[in-house]
């Protein structure tokens, strides 16, 4: 393990080191160790006016230059894009051997920045690229502040995801990055099969294995690959198109639908009572329905990686957060890449079970036993039904959960009466319809009210920023009620006398951002940080002016207490 971690470590400082000469000649760091920093060759101060109006100051270090055609700004409101008028001063002429005929700046640089349309509040995105003389040039780089234009308050926001790529060097980033992301995203889906949203569906289907001949298990082996991956491209391709048109969507999407929720609540039950022996269904049915849970057959065996992907968007695996994120970033292409490489880290353990006799022999063989393991692996379906029904109570109301725990209790008298004949299925029909009708009937939940007394506050941009001005560090906790490791999280680390005690002595606010039901500001928030999925914890400090801390997505009491200690150094 020691060595897995060493090695991941070596191959992402030698990505991060053949970024930094994109676009430009060949540099090598270790030979020209006087290089600054990005961010002190040039920096960047943001003034605003209650007008409206930004100021945009570079100040340049000797020897270095920054490009004229390589500014962009964007200026949003939440998430929505506003009109902006640049006044970008005339550089120096300077003819580049990459980018043709260019006009840069020495020194300094002023630009203005004026909005089209009054806003208190905006978040501004500038993106820049420079080179020094010696022969280094930089990858172009973003930086995102909030700003509140009432008090003319600029705070920078820490780790901004890049704008979309413009040029030839953006391109070259891209690649140079993309082998170790589809590494991640890789074991990412290897990882996948250990959570316990996908744990109870594999363990099914590597039980046909024991009875099996060598045919059959290719058969199936590649059957269920070819159901993970093509789920994972089916889910990559919805995701690029709302994308596209305009939608902030992130992973887990699907789960912030009560409907898909409690549709999925009852697939669970019925795979759960067939499993159980309460019911026998047809092959036709189960083809669709418990087979998906490891029946012999090539459909079930598609399926079953189709349910496997389904069940596994709750869970986050190491790893998986940052190839989400970066291909959510990107062109089509590199994201269905990214997306392909999930889908066979995924699919690998049972493929390489279906191929490996060695590996097999790990598993006990065949007998009486295995029909009372597939008896006892239905209990983990019905508690993940049960689950799957308090998240869509969660997204409503506790009667939108009693509604459909009353149409699980149809479906599974409708399953049940369909075993007999003519009559029974009428009635049987005449069930599983009032299972469908309870499933979308909706009684929306009160609205919740937070007060100023209470412990936990409901996250927004305005009340991190009044928090801050207030003097008082803010921990922003955005999670959701379907994500399984957000949970674990809470319970385990966040809501512990340990660490309650911990942000109490630091006088820090904890903000609440539920995506359990989609909220576009969410989403964009998400986006701001790099990140398009859950979960996300940012700590700021008091102090506006100081950059904020993303802790990772796999929390422990040490981490946050450390983190909250930090906050005096800051």
């Amino acid at each position: 393990m020691r060595f897995l971690l060493a090695s991941l470590l070596w191959l992402s400082s030698g990505l991060a080191l053949a970024q930094l000469p994109t676009g430009a000649p060949a540099a090598n760091p270790f030979a020209q160790p006087d290089f600054l920093p990005v961010e002190e060759a040039y920096q960047l101060a943001v003034e605003a006016t209650p007008e409206g109006r930004l100021r945009l100051h570079w100040r340049i270090v000797e020897g270095y230059y920054l490009y004229r055609h390589a500014f962009e700004f964007r200026l949003e409101h939440a998430g929505k894009p506003l009109a902006t008028e640049a006044d970008v001063p005339s550089g120096l002429a300077r003819s580049d051997e990459f980018f043709g005929d260019v006009e840069v700046y020495y020194n300094e640089v002023d630009v203005r920045l004026d909005t089209q349309e009054p806003v208190t509040f905006a978040r501004l995105t500038v993106q820049s690229q420079g080179c020094a003389d010696a022969g280094l040039c930089y990858p172009p780089r973003t930086e995102v502040f909030d700003i509140d234009f009432a008090s003319r308050q600029v705070s920078p926001v820490a780790q901004a995801p890049a704008l979309p790529a413009t040029n030839n060097a953006t391109a070259a980033n891209t690649l140079l990055r993309l082998p170790y992301m589809l590494l991640l995203a890789f074991l990412g889906g290897a990882i996948l099969n250990l959570m316990p949203c996908v744990f109870p569906v594999l363990s099914l289907k590597v039980l046909g294995f024991a009875n099996s001949s060598r045919h059959e298990r290719l058969q199936h082996g590649w059957l269920y690959t070819l159901g993970v991956v093509a789920s994972f491209l089916a889910v990559a391709a919805v995701l690029i198109g709302l994308q596209t048109a305009g939608q902030a969507v992130g992973w887990g999407f699907q789960l912030q639908s009560p409907g898909f929720v409690i549709a999925l609540a009852y697939l669970f039950l019925a795979m759960g009572l067939a499993l159980s022996g309460m019911i026998q269904l047809g092959n036709s049915v189960m083809n669709l329905g418990g087979s998906l849970a490891g029946r012999q057959g090539s459909v079930g065996s598609f399926f079953t990686g189709v349910l496997a992907v389904v069940v596994a968007s709750p869970c986050t695996a190491p790893f998986m957060g940052t190839a989400l994120g970066f291909a959510l970033t990107q062109p089509a292409l590199v994201s269905l890449s990214i997306f392909f490489a999930l889908g066979a880290g995924m699919a690998a353990p049972l493929l390489l079970l279906s191929y490996s006799g060695r590996a097999r022999d790990w598993l006990p063989r065949p007998g009486a036993w295995m029909e009372t393991l597939k008896q006892l692996l239905a209990f983990p379906l019905y508690a993940t039904a049960i689950w799957l029904l308090w998240v869509a109570g969660r997204q409503t109301s506790v009667d939108t959960m009693a509604a459909a725990l009353s149409g699980g209790l149809l479906l599974a008298l409708g399953l049940w009466l369909w075993q007999g004949g003519a009559a029974r299925k009428l009635l049987a029909v005449a069930c599983l319809l009032g299972a469908v009708a309870l499933g979308l009937w909706r009684i929306p939940a009160p609205e919740a009210t937070v007060t100023a007394g209470d412990t936990v506050l409901v996250w927004s941009e305005q009340e991190v920023e009044r928090q801050r001005r207030s003097g008082r560090p803010v921990f922003v906790d955005v999670t959701a009620d379907w994500c399984i490791t957000c949970i674990a999280n809470e319970q385990g680390v966040l809501y512990t006398d340990a660490v309650q005690a911990a942000f109490s002595e630091h006088n820090v606010a904890f903000l609440v951002a539920d995506w359990t039901n989609y909220d576009a500001d969410i989403a964009s928030y998400l986006r701001s940080h790099g990140r398009f999925g859950i979960p996300l914890y940012v700590l700021y400090p008091a102090d506006p002016a100081a950059a904020a801390v993303l802790l990772p997505q796999v929390l422990t009491r040490g981490t946050v207490i450390s983190a909250l200690e930090g906050l005096s150094a800051i």
